[in-house]
């Protein structure tokens, strides 16, 4: 496994994030705070699961070119 590219990294950030302004919604009854809270940590998971797959597919491009030359 590769280093995490700034998707990832960005997306962790966002989910964590997101789950701090869903605890204080939560504990200030501030529904508005804990959707939004929601919404940062499933945007956090898209743009990770995005990074993860470019790393990937950057690692299999690598993976062929040193197939190719052997």
């Amino acid at each position: 496994m590769g280093l995490p590219n700034r998707d990832e990294i960005k997306g962790k950030f966002d989910q964590a994030k997101g789950q701090a302004k869903e605890t204080v919604g939560h504990a200030l009854d501030d529904r508005d705070l804990e959707k939004e809270g929601r919404g940062d940590q499933a945007g956090g998971e898209i743009r990770e699961g995005f990074g993860t797959a470019r790393r990937k597919v950057g690692e299999a491009i690598e993976d062929l070119g040193e197939s190719v030359r052997k």
